[in-house]
């Protein structure tokens, strides 16, 4: 599919000046699946529930970036919350308090990326979208990244001559923001990457494009992925009838 520097690539204005200091943060994707011996939550009270939970986790510094309706794509998947904030335990915290409200209890995890904003690769000054104050955009795929053990072991400009070219590529899809952040050490992979578009069509056609170039050969790990479309929290009770 694509990797961290290409996605970097892909979204414009994506760069911080060199005297600003960079934003730092944690950010959290976790994704729900139906649990299909317990009946769901469906009435309003379970919104007002779920919005009122929502309010009280924004109240304590993380923020909820979007709810996404992920049911379909695939069989193990209904719905995946996105926070970010400025400590792990803050989010960690919030993802309890919302797991505590009648909807979210229901439900069974599926899979939790937590990642760091950190450097990203031979591009320092890459600030993901989420923490430059972008809108978040109607359309989501996020997932894991990890590299060959042979990557690291290359010259640096053999690197950086493969990821450019990657990024040419990916800087052709305008629409699409770019969120790069690190998950060395804090799971089982290197990094996470979330891409949003308001046109589902262009984040396929950008992961596609992105598989023709020579930095693909030193990718060992970039599944599962979750793609799905953000709604409101009035929205939720219906995804999970």
């Amino acid at each position: 599919m694509t990797n961290p520097a290409a996605a970097v690539a892909a979204s414009p204005h994506h760069t911080a000046h060199p005297d600003e200091e960079p934003p730092q943060g944690f950010t959290l994707w976790a994704v729900f699946r139906r649990d299909p011996l317990r009946s769901s939550v469906t009435d309003a009270g379970g919104a007002d529930e779920l919005r009122a939970a929502v309010t009280q986790v924004e109240a304590s510094g993380v923020t909820v970036r979007g709810i996404y309706d992920v049911s379909g794509f695939k069989a193990d998947s209904d719905l995946m919350f996105w926070l970010h904030g400025p400590t792990a335990e803050g989010i960690q915290a919030a993802l309890r308090v919302l797991r505590r409200t009648a909807l979210i209890s229901a439900l069974l995890p599926t899979w939790n990326y937590m990642a760091v904003h950190r450097d990203a690769e031979f591009n320092k000054a890459h600030v993901p979208a989420f923490l430059r104050g972008v809108a978040p955009a109607a359309w989501i795929t996020v997932y894991p990244f990890v590299r060959t053990h042979e990557w690291y072991l290359l010259p640096d400009e053999e690197r950086s001559r493969m990821l450019a070219d990657h990024g040419r590529k990916g800087a052709a899809f305008r629409s699409v923001l770019a969120n790069t952040v690190a998950a060395f050490a804090l799971g089982d992979y290197e990094w996470v990457l979330p891409l949003e578009s308001d046109s589902l069509t262009d984040l396929v056609d950008l992961m596609r494009a992105l598989r023709q170039t020579d930095a693909r050969l030193y990718v060992k790990e970039e599944t599962p992925f979750f793609t799905g479309r953000r709604i409101s929290v009035a929205d939720v009770p219906e995804v999970l009838s």
